[in-house]
């Protein structure tokens, strides 16, 4: 159920990506962007085991984002996906001091929901703070490499539009590393034994590569749809 649930999850976030795209252009993707950052840091306090490893959820919609910003800077250029960038960084402000208030607000007598809030986010801060540095640090990266891998196969084949599939993929895969291990020694230093760390560091890399890898035909599709 996990895997088949990772697999629909996978297909949701970038079939989601490239709809923005098409109904709403780059205000679209932007708005994405932020929607991604709101929901990978509540997925990602959740651990599930799939595929035969241990991992945190929040690696697809993570993903999703790293691929409108992709789409971003091959469509509208390097300044769109710095916006792109900083709306994240920003969103993702915000959720911090506001869940934070979430767990100090006196509930009702009636009220049944304040547990299950205080258990879910009353240890987020940290963990949304080390998500916070790795999605500023990892997402300028991409968007930097995104287009340093541009100027030379530019420079090398003469061609503007070629090896768009490279320049995606060693991007992110390089970025989204930079993410998932500020992230999880970050987040999960002396919660988890350094071998679990790693284990689990190793496993949402995994995860990383194999969606790097399928979200290609999604960013042929939004340069498709863009034209």
């Amino acid at each position: 159920m996990n895997e088949l649930l990772l697999i629909v999850s996978l297909i949701i976030s970038f079939g989601a990506t490239v709809l923005f795209l098409k109904l709403f252009g780059k205000g679209g993707l932007v708005a994405w962007i932020g929607i991604c950052a709101v929901f990978a840091n509540i997925e990602v306090t959740i651990l599930v085991h799939a595929f035969g490893m241990d991992q945190t959820l929040g690696n697809t919609l993570f993903a999703s984002s790293f691929l409108a910003t992709d789409i971003l800077s091959e469509i509208y250029g390097k300044k769109e996906a710095n916006k792109g960038v900083l709306a994240g960084i920003i969103t993702t402000v915000l959720f911090i001091i506001l869940s934070f208030m979430w767990t100090h607000y006196i509930p009702a007598g009636d009220d049944w929901a304040m547990p299950s809030v205080q258990a879910l986010f009353s240890n987020t801060p940290r963990m949304l703070l080390a998500s916070l540095l790795a999605y500023a640090i990892s997402e300028a990266f991409d968007v930097w490499l995104y287009h340093k891998w541009w100027d030379l196969t530019e420079k090398k084949t003469g061609s503007h539009d070629k090896f768009l599939w490279f320049r995606n993929n060693f991007s992110t895969l390089f970025s989204q590393l930079i993410n998932i291990v500020i992230f999880n020694f970050g987040a999960f230093w002396g919660i988890y034994s350094l071998p679990e760390l790693i284990a689990i560091t190793g496993a949402c890399y995994v995860i990383y590569i194999v969606t790097s890898l399928l979200d290609t035909p999604f960013l042929y599709l939004a340069k498709k749809i863009a034209k």
